[in-house]
């Protein structure tokens, strides 16, 4: 459960026509009732803030967040923004995440000289041929320029904000805004409602123009918060404030697809290189298809795990014909192996028996595939010490998963990396900086600094997918086993498994005890 905090319009000239109607959307709803709508299958009992007066709704935003026992997501009451864009602010595992936008900076075209305006994406840096000064000689400013209707004054960096500015705090350089929509993690609510009622002590200090949210990622920035960052991208937000900026969002949202998006989160962006290419070009359709036939992802579950029973039978029998049958079935195993998740993402669908079962029923398919191949192996004629390869197998893989979630629950336990904090009175950032700098050069020696090269080496697209496959994830193993087990025999297939799984856990034993170290 999320806690919902509706902020009624922010002070200066934005004010909510919550009132007008969305006439391109279905329904003909008001600005205030879609979104209600939207917000209350999240909350059904959602905080409003009214934000006329910024001390006040500082406070109040003080006082949820001190009773909240979950996440909070804040939204300005004149949002119109797609289903699917909350969704995705919300399910962060960040501690903090503001959805930005980038002030287009003018770039010098080669045709003629001229300057052109580029959009770039949040979370680049944005050194280029319109940056007349290295950042770090730069002087702070008071950002005047705007960005739907908002101040830009954000710096943001490759993935969080780096610094905030008021109308009275000067920032270095600053090239964006915060378009509304903020996600606080329950371990930092404590810091959102310390840092609210710092900000409504001085709230005094700020300028008519000051917006609500971007006032509040200031003090949480100040205060040592990492605040993440997400664009819009394929996916529609703004805040509206006249009949026609209502009836071009209207129309522009009309004018998206929604549901390709949703497709597309439901396929995960940190899969292995055979997972990517060779299955989730299509997993996702067959996901979507299931979906919506009211398919479960444990109905799911147990399709991949029939299949991969049936490949080990086909494996068993030893035959060339069924070892061919078998790589197949369990090519698609692991194919709906995928689709259960992407079917719980998509159709918003998780359950912890679920979890379980895709967890525990992974290694139970390896397995028992691993046992039909070696008793295939035996009723062919051959030795039993195919036995000693396959027992070897199951130990490896079993040492690797137990190594996989030992390390996953202790690096949860730890937490996160502290950020540098200035006082919130602080005139400009230039002692945050200066801070982040040191930060910096501190982090960049020694076995963190070795851990930043190879981090950074992944800008490279063979790197990259290198070290997706070095590790042996389990589309690589699945694919190992149908090549091998159809293309050769069983013998073969273990030996890849092993040694192929002997240099997976070398590495990744390797990164973890260095990553243990910092």
């Amino acid at each position: 459960m999320t806690r919902v905090v509706l902020l009624g319009a922010s002070p200066g000239p934005d004010i909510s026509p919550t009132g007008l109607r969305l006439a391109a959307l279905p329904g003909n709803p008001t600005v205030a009732e879609r979104l209600r709508g939207q917000l209350s299958s999240m909350d059904p009992r959602f905080a409003t803030v009214p934000t006329g007066d910024v001390a006040a709704a500082l406070r109040a935003v003080a006082d949820v967040a001190e009773s909240a026992t979950e996440s909070l997501f804040l939204i300005p009451e004149n949002s119109v923004v797609h289903d699917e864009l909350i969704y995705q602010i919300t399910k962060s595992k960040r501690g903090a995440l503001a959805l930005v936008a980038k002030e287009p900076r003018p770039e010098v075209t080669e045709d003629n000289g001229q300057e052109d305006p580029g959009q770039e994406e949040p979370g680049t840096e944005d050194e280029g041929p319109g940056d007349r000064i290295p950042i770090d000689e730069a002087e702070p400013e008071i950002g005047l320029n705007r960005v739907e209707g908002l101040p830009v004054r954000v710096r943001i960096g490759k993935s969080r904000v780096v610094s905030v500015g008021t109308a009275n705090h000067a920032v270095t350089r600053p090239n964006g805004v915060v378009l509304g929509p903020l996600h606080i993690s329950a371990r930092n609510a404590p810091v959102l409602a310390r840092t609210c009622r710092e900000l409504a002590d001085m709230a005094h200090r700020f300028g008519d123009d000051d917006d609500l949210v971007q006032l509040i990622v200031f003090g949480l920035v100040r205060n040592g918060v990492s605040v993440g960052i997400r664009g819009r991208r394929d996916l529609f937000y703004r805040r509206v404030t006249t009949q026609e900026e209502i009836n071009e969002a209207g129309a522009e949202m009309a004018g998206m697809d929604e549901d390709r998006s949703r497709l597309n989160n439901a396929v995960k962006g940190a899969d292995g290189f055979f997972t990517t290419y060779f299955v989730s070009t299509y997993s996702r359709y067959i996901a979507r298809w299931a979906a919506r036939r009211g398919l479960t992802p444990n109905q799911v579950t147990l399709i991949s795990i029939t299949l991969g029973v049936a490949a080990a039978a086909c494996f068993a029998t030893g035959d060339r014909p069924w070892m061919v049958a078998g790589g197949v079935l369990i090519y698609f195993a692991f194919v709906f192996d995928c689709v259960d998740g992407q079917v719980a993402r998509y159709a918003r669908k998780f359950g912890v028996l679920g979890a379980w079962l895709d967890a525990t029923f992974d290694r139970f398919k390896e397995y028992v595939v691993f046992a039909g191949l070696a008793i295939g192996w035996v009723v062919s004629g051959h030795g039993d010490e195919i036995w000693i390869l396959a027992l070897a197998a199951i130990g490896l893989q079993s040492v690797r998963h137990l190594l996989d979630f030992s390390f996953g629950a202790a690096r949860r336990r730890k937490p996160p990396s502290p950020l540098p904090s200035i006082p919130l009175d602080s005139p400009d950032d230039r002692e945050l900086r200066q801070a982040l700098s040191t930060r910096k050069v501190e982090r960049s020696q020694g076995v963190r600094g070795m851990l930043k090269m190879w981090t950074k080496a992944g800008k490279y697209r063979a790197v990259h997918w290198a070290r997706k496959m070095i590790v042996f994830p389990i589309g690589e193993r699945f694919a190992a086993i149908a090549i091998t087990a159809a293309l050769f025999d069983a013998r073969i297939t273990f030996i890849t498994l092993v040694i192929w799984g002997c240099v997976a856990a070398a590495y990744t034993l390797t990164g973890r005890l260095m990553r243990s170290l910092v």
